[in-house]
């Protein structure tokens, strides 16, 4: 561990997007395995690893490399034009790594100069009984995704903590050698990203590995009192700087089925008139739109990042339910693209394994995360609107 007082080393940007292309074309070319084994190839997760991706969000004292949100975020908007299920471990490896920079020194120290990667879910559906100065753990959770490649999982349990009057939801941290890993991802669409199912069975966590997710939302800072203030995840509210990367992700990967569109439609003739594509008002007209549509998308993604980094400054003033529903708006703007896409191709756009339908699968699949749900996110950011407590948590 380096030293808080040592200037760290600051990658810049291009650096990092550079090393995004490398693993995005890597993963292009491994997608038909991870559509295969629903899991995306070790090749792949060992160029991230590999290129410092994993580690990207890590505070300077454990030799992170300075980079921002939005630079994260570029980082794996880029690797989702390549492939989305790449994309989404690219998005979940780093900001799961940085779970530990919230515990106490001891859990820090342990966890993050292992030197593995961090796997989590936070659905509270686990039971804990205390043990000492620990707590046993015990539960079935879905949805883990990257479980596969991992060496730790964040698994999500109310505690009642000694020092707390209720329970509280926590994310203990456990080795993934102490799980049972079901590998009951089949879906229709993120197929690589393995999101399986984990078993636990009275695994022992001690104190300092339990990540206090109330606490940490409340305070936006770690337990301990020497932490590098100029951390930027510091700053922010907890679960809407969680979750901004899956805008991201779809606008990489919307950014891709347009480009495919394009590419699909200039020298395309239909049978039934002989008109080339290019020249027809009718994919004129879809292009310019859905170009349009998504310049308004981009829009919003820029404005959630500002509002994340601005939160503190500007009063901790924008609500859990503003962010989700500005998110939810990107998301379901890039799913009607990719569906308006697929209708103006037609027929010749469905063959499996084709860039459009991969791509169209994917976003759909993003769409589809309950923290992507637009119904949902516009119902809360009304009664905020109105006054009311909408309960989300961003």
């Amino acid at each position: 561990m380096s030293n808080l007082a040592v200037e760290p080393k600051t990658t810049s940007e291009k650096e990092m997007l550079d090393l995004a292309h490398r693993v995005g074309k890597l993963a292009e070319e491994e997608a038909q395995y991870a559509e295969k084994e629903a899991n995306v190839s070790a090749k792949v997760i060992d160029l991230m690893k590999e290129t410092g991706l994993t580690r990207m969000m890590l505070p300077q004292e454990y030799e992170g490399p300075k980079v921002s949100i939005r630079t994260f975020g570029k980082v794996v908007r880029t690797i989702a034009t390549y492939n989305i299920s790449a994309a989404w471990l690219a998005y979940l490896y780093p900001l799961h790594n940085m779970l530990p920079a919230y515990l106490p020194k001891e859990g820090q120290e342990e966890i993050i100069n292992q030197g593995g990667l961090i796997s989590d879910i936070f659905a509270a559906v686990g039971t804990a009984k205390k043990d000492g100065d620990g707590y046993r753990v015990s539960g079935t959770w879905n949805f883990v995704s990257g479980v596969n490649h991992s060496d730790w999982v964040g698994i999500g349990v109310k505690i009642q903590m000694p020092d707390g009057d209720r329970p509280e939801m926590c994310l203990p941290l456990v080795r993934t050698s102490e799980v049972k890993i079901v590998e009951n991802w089949d879906t229709f669409g993120l197929r690589g990203s393995g999101s399986n199912q984990i078993v636990l069975e009275d695994v022992y966590v001690p104190m300092e590995r339990i990540f206090r997710v109330e606490q940490s939302q409340k305070t936006r800072r770690p337990v301990e009192s020497n932490y590098d203030a100029s951390y930027p995840l510091y700053h922010v509210p907890m679960f809407p700087a969680f979750y901004f990367g899956f805008p991201e992700i779809a606008l990489g990967g919307t950014e891709r089925i347009i480009s495919e569109f394009k590419r699909m439609t200039e020298k395309r003739v239909r049978l039934m008139d002989g008109v080339t594509e290019s020249e027809s008002p009718r994919s004129q007209r879809v292009l310019a739109e859905i170009t349009t549509e998504f310049k308004a998308a981009e829009a919003l993604m820029d404005k959630y990042i500002d509002l994340l980094e601005n939160y503190e400054s500007d009063g901790e003033q924008t609500t859990a339910a503003e962010f989700f529903a500005i998110r939810t708006k990107i998301i379901k703007t890039c799913s009607e693209i990719a569906l308006r896409v697929l209708l103006t191709l037609g027929g010749g756009a469905l063959y499996k394994g084709g860039p459009i339908e991969l791509f169209f699968r994917d976003i759909l699949a993003v769409a589809t995360h309950k923290t992507s749900l637009y119904e949902d996110s516009v119902a809360a950011y009304g009664q905020e609107l109105f006054g009311f407590e909408s309960g989300v948590r961003g």
